[in-house]
């Protein structure tokens, strides 16, 4: 099954599609968000993605924090307030999707439970990458699925029947539907990777998978690819030491680019999965395998016996899997000891 988001096929054959996730780790900042954008581009990425929401639309003013947001912010404060200052207006995010244009760099951003931010992002993304947390937020789900653009859905604290009920919304509005495994925890250790969950999601709904990486380092992202990820998605930053809630389990650009550069890597070393000699064996063979040899000097008109002929090195004369068939044979012209035998010569 193929997906195409923009100019690029995802699926099986396909390079993996990766999204640099920039989130909100602008810290509320047009132009840090521009940067980010820079960096994103300049480390190869296919697509980077932002966060698109109003806090007094996606949380109330009592909630709490999660546990890892109070830790890496430093400070303990709801919901509303982090997520206030982390917010960008409307405008801002059709700037930047033009700022992409002129990069050259797929524009993303997640809408939340507005249908206010889904609406604004259906005309600017050229796909809807839903977070995990609206995974059970049915209703928005089935508003997503009427927009007919690739859908990109997370899967993070999920079981099977929760993803299940969640497809079973998009699938028959839209069949362009794209799932991620994911851990939400921020970092994610890795003994709650559970990678092979990945394959799991694949054999149930036979969907294109992928992994929105929240580990530290990016070994789990080029492992998920090994597998057989289709995406990767990855949070991001300039700095690990800037204040907010991600940036310490994101990458810094250098490192984004180092997994862009290992993920393209593991691609070419996959290959076509056809077990064939390569060029460059073929070479080798005729080095390293062995050829049927006269193991000493062999007159012509002389019927050929086992202790007349060995098994050395180069493999350019006839294979060893033939030597019953040369036992017995004829000698047609006179062969020096050591010398290839040929098919002409006997």
């Amino acid at each position: 099954m193929k997906i195409k988001i923009k100019n690029k096929s995802i699926g099986k054959g396909f390079p993996c599609f990766i999204i640099a996730e920039a989130g909100v780790n602008h810290n509320g900042d047009f132009n840090l968000a521009k940067k980010l954008i820079d960096r994103a581009k300049e480390a190869g990425v296919d697509a980077v993605k932002f966060q698109t929401f109003k806090a007094e639309n996606i949380v109330t003013l009592e909630a709490q924090q999660a546990k890892y947001q109070t830790k890496n912010i430093g400070k303990k404060e709801s919901q509303y307030a982090m997520l206030k200052r982390l917010e960008l207006p409307y405008p801002a995010f059709r700037k930047l999707k033009e700022y992409c244009d002129q990069k050259g760099i797929i524009f993303l951003s997640t809408p939340h439970s507005s249908r206010e931010d889904v609406d604004l992002i259906s005309k600017l993304c050229p796909a809807i990458k839903v977070g995990s947390g609206d995974l059970t937020n049915l209703p928005t789900l089935e508003y997503m699925a009427k927009k007919q653009l690739p859908i990109i859905l997370a899967t993070g604290m999920a079981n099977l029947e929760e993803v299940r009920e969640a497809v079973k919304v998009i699938f028959p509005i839209n069949k362009k539907l794209i799932l991620l495994h994911c851990t939400t925890s921020y970092p994610t250790p890795l003994n709650e990777v559970n990678l092979k969950a990945m394959l799991t999601i694949k054999k149930e709904f036979n969907l294109p998978v992928g992994y929105s990486d929240h580990t530290e380092g990016i070994d789990v992202s080029l492992a998920a690819v090994a597998m057989g990820a289709c995406v990767i998605e990855k949070h991001f930053t300039l700095d690990r030491k800037l204040p907010g809630p991600d940036h310490k389990a994101s990458l810094e650009p250098k490192e984004l680019r180092e997994m862009v550069e290992g993920i393209r890597n593991i691609e070419m070393a996959l290959g076509d999965g056809v077990k064939k000699p390569t060029p460059s064996e073929m070479e080798t063979a005729k080095v390293a395998r062995k050829s049927i040899i006269a193991g000493q000097d062999i007159k012509k008109g002389t019927k050929i016996k086992e202790e007349m002929v060995a098994i050395k090195r180069p493999g350019t004369g006839i294979q060893p899997k033939y030597f019953e068939k040369i036992i017995g044979k004829i000698a047609k012209r006179d062969i020096k000891k050591d010398k290839l035998l040929t098919w002409q010569a006997i």
